[in-house]
């Protein structure tokens, strides 16, 4: 093999192995990306490691993790204030959150076990059970949709919370791993991909990427490595999308540019 053979495969090799260590996201290619622009924000509490987001009647509902942190909270958005908490068991890291009629459940990550709260008082109902982590939680009107930190989301029955069926995500021909936190808007999935500063935008009937939405440089840089993006909330009352990050300072209400 010539110097110059050797020199080029060398270069393959290094841009190969920097390609694997990429998140999923940043490899999967096909799908266009859309821009955005901030129309405002507000405040978020910093210390808040957000793992699920949803807006209600007015509010913010938010599901904070990490082991003797996590909580259940009512926020209002326009201070940032939580009006109501509800701590979870510390042997419990909290993850995704949804609402369906009058009660809000909640994911836990490695502990295989979820929570259901009346969303009046946050008095527990019941738990029910799942294989597999929990990462995020969000409803269509008719199911309830749930991210595990692979490819694969997860329909659930609303009421009963069994399994109904599965969807892989692709971009193109490639899975997109590390679904995080979920919203549905207008029929879409939006769906957080861990450690990434976009969103996946799929369609829900056959789990193919039909853009991502790029938030790059909405939140400066954070010293901690873990303040990243996850958090998507709609106010289908107002037709206004939110996003924040785990230990952000601030909540955006963003508007999607399709291009």
């Amino acid at each position: 093999m010539t110097v110059a053979r050797i020199a080029a495969a060398l270069v393959a090799s290094v841009l190969l192995a920097g390609a694997a260590r990429q998140p999923a996201a940043a490899r999967a290619g096909g799908a266009p990306t859309w821009r955005h622009e901030v129309v405002r924000s507000f405040p978020h509490d910093p210390d808040a490691f957000t793992q699920g987001l949803l807006v209600r009647d007015g509010f913010l509902y938010e599901s904070t993790g990490r082991k003797g942190q996590s909580s259940l909270r009512k926020v209002e958005i326009e201070t940032g204030k939580v009006v109501q908490r509800l701590g979870v068991g510390n042997q419990y890291f909290a993850e995704g959150l949804a609402a369906w009629g009058s009660q809000l459940i909640q994911l836990t990550w490695e502990t295989n076990i979820g929570f259901v709260y009346d969303r009046a008082t946050f008095k527990q109902l019941r738990t029910f059970t799942y294989k597999g982590e929990g990462w995020g939680l969000a409803d269509d009107g008719a199911r309830l949709v749930m991210s595990d930190g692979t490819p694969e989301l997860r329909f659930l029955n609303p009421q009963t919370l069994a399994e109904i069926s599965r969807v892989r995500v692709l971009d193109g021909a490639a899975a997109v791993d590390d679904l995080n936190e979920l919203e549905v808007v207008k029929g879409e999935i939006l769906a957080n991909v861990w450690l990434t500063d976009r969103i996946a935008v799929i369609a829900p009937a056959t789990g193919r990427v039909v853009a991502w939405l790029d938030l790059k440089g909405l939140m400066t840089a954070q010293a901690n490595p873990d303040a990243v993006l996850n958090g998507i909330a709609y106010d289908a009352a107002r037709d206004r999308l939110f996003v924040t990050g785990k230990l952000w300072p601030r909540m955006f209400e963003i508007r999607v540019i399709r291009r």
